[in-house]
């Protein structure tokens, strides 16, 4: 069997009991933005794949404590692991590990390899434009966080609380996304995501208060 797909037959079963936001899909997501970005800026696609398949592994752990763990850095230990157990060249594992520790937003890492910004930028931009607000929601309902709260502060706000919203996020997070890419390919689908999710909240909140 070719190495990559039993790969992914492997890390599919870190995700049977995911949660909507981060599930196998959104694993699938970033493989095929990986995949194009990656073309586009003449990365090492073999790697990038690897990387992509493996970079959420470790999310489970994340999740079950709030935070406390971090998905990167448990993602990159197990991954190491599991391709150790294929035999697979040193060189090209620490490759695909370096992408997997640097992908996280909120992560210390910075990533230095062209295939770790791919990854990065991928995965960034699955969490803005209309997917994006789409997974915020779903987080937001995970954590049994309410619809909207257009009138709190933000910055005084918990995550994984009632005030998580995906307009918290927005906030928080997602409109900061678009100056942190680190792609040329990157930088130019986060403008355009960027521009829809700024016109749907200003929507939203017109909405809420009943000016649309």
């Amino acid at each position: 069997m070719d190495i990559l797909v039993q790969i992914k037959k492997e890390a599919k079963c870190y995700f049977e009991n995911a949660k909507g936001s981060h599930d196998w899909e959104h694993t699938e997501r970033v493989y095929n933005l990986c995949i194009h970005i990656g073309k586009e800026e003449k990365a090492d696609i073999e790697i990038l794949k690897l990387a992509a398949i493996l970079h959420d592994i470790g999310r489970e752990y994340q999740d079950k404590t709030n935070g406390r763990v971090c998905h990167a850095e448990k993602g990159a230990l197990l991954a190491r692991e599991l391709l150790g157990k294929h035999a697979m060249d040193k060189v090209r594992i620490d490759k695909v590990i370096h992408c997997i520790e640097c992908h996280r937003f909120r992560g210390g890492r910075i990533p230095q390899s062209k295939e770790a910004k791919v990854l990065y930028d991928a995965d960034k931009l699955d969490s803005i434009g209309a997917v994006g607000i789409g997974r915020a929601f779903l987080f937001a309902g995970e954590v049994g966080a309410q619809l909207h709260n257009i009138g709190v502060d933000v910055e005084k706000t918990e995550p994984y609380t009632k005030e998580d919203t995906a307009y918290r996020e927005f906030m928080v997070k997602l409109k900061k996304v678009k100056d942190k890419m680190l792609t040329e390919e990157g930088k130019r689908i986060a403008e355009e995501r960027h521009a829809f999710m700024e016109e749907f909240f200003d929507r939203l909140n017109k909405e809420v208060e009943g000016n649309l």
